[in-house]
């Protein structure tokens, strides 16, 4: 029985709580730099991801299912994967890959002409109807996350909140 709870405890997952803690700060620099809503960083990060715990996440920090970059090996269970996915250094370095993918891929450049970093809502239907995602919910279980966890807060007047504490009460799990 210790020895169950002790495996338990060592695979613990990210919760949504404590992905939008340890990455807020990132994302909301990301918007800084880019105009890409901190929002919808995050959102998008956390739907795609699974808050972090996806296998693309825990081994090569892509938190969005970027392919490319001449593909990666890891290890899972003590087997080798090949992939075609990107591997990052850090979750922040995927994050400015993405908002790079949202100003950059002429897909989706217009975004940032057309919305501003308020409008998390339009930039997640734009990401959609551009073809960021084959799923015709995709748009609406992002917007559900930035609703849920309030990750819009961050999107307003983010230099002035406190860096210790969120804008608003956090959504428990």
């Amino acid at each position: 029985m210790f020895l169950a709870s002790a495996v338990l405890a060592s695979a613990q997952k990210n919760t949504p709580k404590s992905y939008i803690e340890q990455f807020k700060d990132d994302a909301i620099r990301i918007m800084h730099e880019t105009g890409v809503p901190a929002s919808i960083v995050l959102g998008v990060a956390m739907h795609e991801s699974g808050c972090g715990n996806s296998t693309l996440a825990q081994h090569l920090n892509n938190q969005f299912g970027v392919k490319g970059g001449g593909g990666a090996v890891f290890y899972k269970r003590k087997k080798k994967v090949r992939t075609a996915y990107k591997r990052y250094d850090s979750v922040y370095e995927s994050f400015q890959d993405f908002a790079r993918i949202m100003t950059e891929r002429s897909e989706f450049s217009g975004l940032a002409a057309k919305f501003t970093h308020f409008d998390y809502a339009g930039w997640a239907h734009g990401i959609q109807k551009r073809g960021y995602a084959s799923s015709h919910k995709w748009s609406a279980q992002v917007l559900s996350i930035i609703k849920r966890y309030q990750l819009y807060s961050f999107d307003e007047n983010p230099d002035d909140q406190p860096k210790d504490n969120p804008p608003t009460q956090l959504a428990q799990n």
